[in-house]
């Protein structure tokens, strides 16, 4: 008689609070053969708190090819196994998703054990629209990357969630502003932990407010949408301060026009200057 494949269960785990872990999630990591963790110290702090005692093997990113191969094989052999972030749900922004797509590739029946995700955790007291929203992640490190990938989103409708280092934070805040205009936003970090924080206001208040601190714990920033009909009120926006602009006496430049305006608009530099061409070709 041929033996039973195993299940591997994708288990959520807690963002910060233990007592976040659901029942169903401590049975299974109690039943199973085997746990992969992405960090097994970290994972073993969880276990010893349940007390649960099932063998742990480690499977982050630079393994995670070479592992699943052993982790499959073991599931083949009739073992369940469980996979485990080093908080929240797998995969999303952290490994998982080689050892889940070989698995499935190998007729491995994959079992979503949910929980705690860090970008639900903050969308759902942002205040800001959560029928529709997108997951950006982690941004490229590089700034000139990173500002191309934010061009992209200028127009997106839906409410947006990025995740970020608290080293990179004020970077792509400050890019955030400068890309996409004065958007309202809401920053959190150290969800479900003692020093949770969560700030709600726009793009510049938060700039602001965060400005000089050195801040600790990845950070989770969710970001409104673009409004329909923000195109044609920001170009009456802007042909209006350019009116009043130029017949101030000033004599600015455009580099500075599309400075003022963009500041008093909270409009991206970029769409201010777009226009002011347009408006400029006008007048010749």
């Amino acid at each position: 008689m041929e033996e039973k494949t195993g299940k591997l269960y994708v288990v959520a785990t807690p963002i910060g609070n233990l007592e976040d872990i659901t029942l169903r999630a401590v049975r299974v990591l109690k039943e199973v053969s085997l746990i992969a963790a992405e960090d097994t110290r970290r994972t073993k702090k969880l276990l010893n708190a349940y007390g649960i005692q099932t063998p742990v093997v480690s499977l982050y990113d630079h393994v995670e090819r070479k592992r699943s191969d052993i982790l499959i094989s073991r599931m083949k052999e009739g073992k369940d196994v469980a996979y485990v972030s080093d908080a929240g749900t797998p995969g999303i922004s952290d490994p998982g998703y080689v050892l889940v797509n070989r698995s499935l590739a190998h007729g491995i029946q994959v079992v979503p054990i949910p929980g705690a995700s860090a970008a639900i955790a903050t969308l759902s007291v942002a205040g800001l629209p959560m029928n529709s929203f997108v997951f950006i992640g982690f941004q490229p490190v590089r700034t000139a990357k990173r500002r191309l990938l934010l061009e992209s989103l200028r127009n997106e409708k839906r409410t947006m969630i990025f995740y970020e280092s608290p080293r990179r934070i004020m970077g792509l805040l400050n890019d955030l502003r400068d890309v996409l205009g004065n958007r309202a936003a809401v920053f959190a970090r150290e969800l479900t932990k003692v020093f949770e924080e969560i700030r709600r206001g726009s793009l510049d208040e938060i700039i602001g407010s965060l400005e000089g601190r050195e801040l600790k714990g990845e950070v989770t920033l969710v970001v409104a949408g673009r409004e329909a009909g923000d195109d044609a009120v920001g170009g009456e926006k802007i042909r209006a301060l350019f009116e009043e602009l130029s017949m101030g006496g000033e004599n600015l430049s455009t580099k500075e026009m599309v400075g003022k305006i963009a500041s008093a608009t909270g409009l991206p530099k970029k769409e201010v200057y777009r226009e002011l061409l347009k408006l400029l070709e006008e007048r010749r």
